[in-house]
């Protein structure tokens, strides 16, 4: 017999993602999530297929009030946008997607989700942003293999102002934690309202997270220093193979060093060969100059028009229980 169940309380949804999400990477830890979760608070709402009362397939979403929609768990929305990637549909059919989806009491808007939470939607997934990965092992592990890829015109510009850089003295120092502050300093002097850290529940979340990877030893702070003077500062997560650049400032005085501080992680994954560094989604042309891997993520967006009719006979017949 086939239920759709909804589930609110905060340790039941914890047991179910546990049991049912894949543990692939950084964003699909529970911990990871609830860090956001609890800093923007916002009502759980789990929407679980079960089988013989065995859970089979969810959505983990959250009621989003000022947008008026369900967003992907933990909720996190900045000027109307979510941050956390690797979104997923957790499902084994397209009937058990489809019938997820029509169980819920309200629109749902679904962004950065997986290749592998596709179903049949009639045209309603569609692409939204594009990560960038580095894959070292494409390289060889090897720099310089890498560096090889690029245009003997531009590897010279790009020699000539990291020399310029280099002139002046570069020093790189990680895992101070006190840099953590800088980099939220350095963000915000950046985009000023337009920084995530602008808004008191991303730093509060990202407060917590930093708690959390140094606890559990998946943190890398990575810090360069121009004469002396910090100049720009990474946080990344390591987690099975994959290192994840979550956030970064810089100092607008010096000119390429972003450049720079993302030519040495790629050199560190190479070194150390690391599976794979997640750049993320964002609109940064550098991403397409430095050869980067693309990964298309998905976006679902729903209102409360969608087809019943979609589904099979089967599966027509479960029942709904709060």
């Amino acid at each position: 017999m086939y239920h759709i169940r909804t589930y609110t309380d905060t340790e039941e949804c914890r047991q179910l993602w546990e049991t049912l999400w894949p543990d692939d990477c950084f964003f699909d830890l529970w911990q990871v999530r609830s860090c956001f979760n609890q800093a923007f608070n916002r009502p759980l709402h789990f929407q679980v297929f079960e089988e013989n009362n065995v859970p089979k397939g969810m959505i983990a979403l959250c009621w989003i009030k000022e947008q008026e929609s369900y967003g992907h768990f933990p909720g996190e929305t900045w000027k109307g946008e979510t941050w956390l990637e690797q979104n997923k549909i957790i499902s084994c059919h397209p009937d058990m997607s489809l019938a997820l989806i029509n169980s819920l009491p309200g629109p749902v808007h679904l962004r950065y989700l997986t290749h592998d939470s596709f179903f049949h939607t009639r045209g309603s997934i569609i692409q939204d942003e594009i990560g960038y990965l580095f894959l070292p092992k494409k390289y060889e592990y090897s720099f310089n293999q890498y560096l090889a890829e690029f245009s003997g015109k531009t590897r010279k510009k790009m020699n000539a102002e990291m020399s310029k850089l280099e002139r002046q003295t570069v020093t790189i120092r990680h895992n101070r934690l006190s840099d953590v502050d800088l980099l939220f300093k350095m963000n915000i002097q950046a985009f000023e309202k337009d920084s995530y850290f602008s808004d008191q529940r991303f730093l509060r979340a990202f407060e917590k997270l930093v708690s959390y990877m140094v606890k559990n030893d998946m943190m890398r702070i990575t810090t360069l220093l121009i004469g002396g003077e910090p100049a720009a500062v990474d946080m990344g997560a390591l987690y099975k193979g994959t290192y994840t650049i979550l956030a970064g400032g810089t100092n607008p005085d010096f000119k390429g060093i972003a450049k720079l501080i993302n030519f040495h992680h790629i050199e560190w994954a190479c070194k150390q060969k690391i599976k794979m560094v997640d750049f993320l989604c964002g609109n940064f042309n550098w991403k397409e100059r430095f050869h980067l891997t693309p990964r298309p993520l998905y976006e679902l967006k729903l209102d409360n028009s969608f087809l019943y009719s979609n589904l099979s006979e089967e599966i027509k017949g479960i029942k709904i229980c709060a």
